[in-house]
């Protein structure tokens, strides 16, 4: 509960209707996509303009009150769940498009703009946004920056840090920041990439701008069938090995493809062990070339069956099976935990037939879908959480599948962020003095730890709990570091 000397500041700056306090109001609040971890804030609060959110940040600061910024809440990582003493300061109604620029090929928008909103203003010019998390039609722009997402096309077009050329916000004073600008570079240190996947830890972010790209002549998509996850694998390395570098190549094993099936009829070969979704795009001519390249790729490592789409209503088919494959899979459990790791590509085989293995050993079924061009896994575990053990059989699965991750030289994340969920993997994965370093950029932004604490960075002590660090004579190192 907040004090009562808090509550009469805020209520200076917002109107009764933008300050949630009631169980029933700050309920919904309690989690995002991730429903593993849940905790009610103390107030919600819905500000609509740039000064009240300077005001809220002053009005927090001054009272030592954890902020969490939240945007769609679709992040699965557990990155907008609550302090408990805290406010989550909801930017909801940020969702203006304040300019969009066909010439310099840039919009301004602010960050509660659905990610898919950008590209449908942008349509009639004949240019698009490209990062299109699977969730672009409720995901926000804010958010998207905050966990540096990516999507199905991030093999050509990057991710969001390579589509954004500026962020303004504010810190946990109040002061306004700026980060980037409208040229191409910038003076000094590169801190528009640092505040790409800062999770909420650095600044508030109220407007950004960002890149817009020609919209292809043509796309075409090749749907191909494997026997094995192994050969589907094989057949991703050897895609780019040919020196072809497809605007989309996913992968989903059998048991994702059968649950899609039954919820969006794409015409998918439910018997196939996988199958690769393969796009390129550009003029005509490059489109025509490529495809026939994909086609005696595949072929040649073993793809039993490959379609073609024939026109744009097949191909946009095919793809609705891919980004519906998180509701799909929602369909056939109660519950179910994405886990999400990068890999390099030549490890595919390898951690796909581990976690095969591990799916029988933990009893628990795990449908595989995942951005196979760039290694990122997003491996479903399904699970009831109403069912004893259930659920820490499930985050213990999970925590293997992050450990193989960094085994074979990747990472604990790819585009979901580190959030509650993988403070453990962030213990395993970088080491002590690495650890230190990110907790004093941390510092140097919000010296109190108040920006969404508890998240991103665990703390010395954290590692100490997860028995991933060595603590001496019963002391941790270090002691004089904050403890966010």
């Amino acid at each position: 509960m907040l004090e009562p000397s808090v509550v009469a500041a805020l209520s200076a700056v917002l109107p009764s209707s933008a300050l949630l306090t009631r169980p029933e109001e700050t309920r919904p609040y309690e989690c995002d996509g991730l429903t593993l971890y849940r905790q009610r804030p103390a107030a919600v609060l819905l500000p609509d303009t740039e000064a009240q959110v300077v005001e809220i940040l002053k009005c927090c600061h001054a009272a030592q009150v954890p902020v969490v910024a939240r945007g769609a809440g679709t992040s699965l990582s557990g990155g907008a769940m609550p302090a408990a003493d805290g406010v989550v300061l909801s930017l909801a109604k940020f969702k203006r498009i304040l300019t969009l620029d066909p010439l310099t090929r840039t919009a301004v928008v602010q960050p509660g703009v659905r990610n898919i909103a950008i590209s449908e203003a942008a349509a009639p010019y004949g240019l698009f946004y490209a990062p299109d998390p699977s969730s672009q039609i409720a995901c926000t722009i804010g958010g998207n920056v905050a966990e540096n997402a990516g999507g199905v096309h991030c093999l050509k077009y990057g991710l969001t840090v390579h589509n954004v050329r500026r962020v303004r916000g504010a810190l946990i004073t109040g002061e306004i920041v700026e980060f980037g600008g409208e040229a191409l570079d910038a003076p000094g240190f590169d801190l528009l990439a640092l505040v790409n996947g800062s999770e909420g830890l650095l600044a508030v972010m109220t407007e950004i701008t960002v890149k817009l790209l020609p919209k292809p002549q043509r796309a075409q998509v090749a749907l191909a069938a494997f026997d094995s996850v192994e050969a589907a694998g094989e057949a991703v390395a050897a895609i780019i090995g040919a020196g072809i570098i497809p605007s989309g190549l996913e992968m989903m094993d059998r048991a994702a493809t059968r649950a899609v099936e039954q919820f969006v009829h794409a015409n998918y070969p439910v018997d196939a062990a996988a199958l690769l979704l393969v796009e390129t795009d550009g003029t005509q001519e490059e489109v025509a070339s490529e495809m026939a390249a994909i086609e005696r790729v595949l072929k040649a490592n073993g793809a039993t069956e490959i379609r073609v789409s024939k026109d744009e209503a097949q191909r946009l088919l095919y793809w609705s099976g891919r980004k519906a494959a998180f509701p799909a899979v929602g369909r056939i459990s109660p519950d179910y935990y994405c886990i999400d790791g990068t890999i390099p590509r030549r490890a595919l085989p390898q951690v796909l037939t581990q976690i095969a293995q591990w799916s029988s050993e933990f009893g628990l079924a795990c449908a595989n879908v995942f951005h196979a061009g760039d290694g990122n896994l997003h491996p479903l575990i399904l699970f009831d959480a109403g069912k004893p053990g259930d659920k820490e059989r499930t985050v213990a699965f999970g925590d293997r599948i992050l450990e193989l991750c960094i085994e074979v030289g990747g990472t604990i994340t790819g585009e979901h962020g580190v959030g509650v969920e993988k403070l453990s993997g962030m213990c395993s994965q970088f080491a002590e003095t690495e650890r230190e370093r990110f907790l004093a950029i941390k510092a140097a932004f919000d010296p109190d730890g108040l920006l969404n604490p508890g998240k991103g960075i665990p703390t010395l002590a954290r590692c100490a709990e997860f028995g991933r660090m060595h603590v001496h004579r019963g002391e941790l190192a270090h002691a004089e570091l904050p403890r966010f």
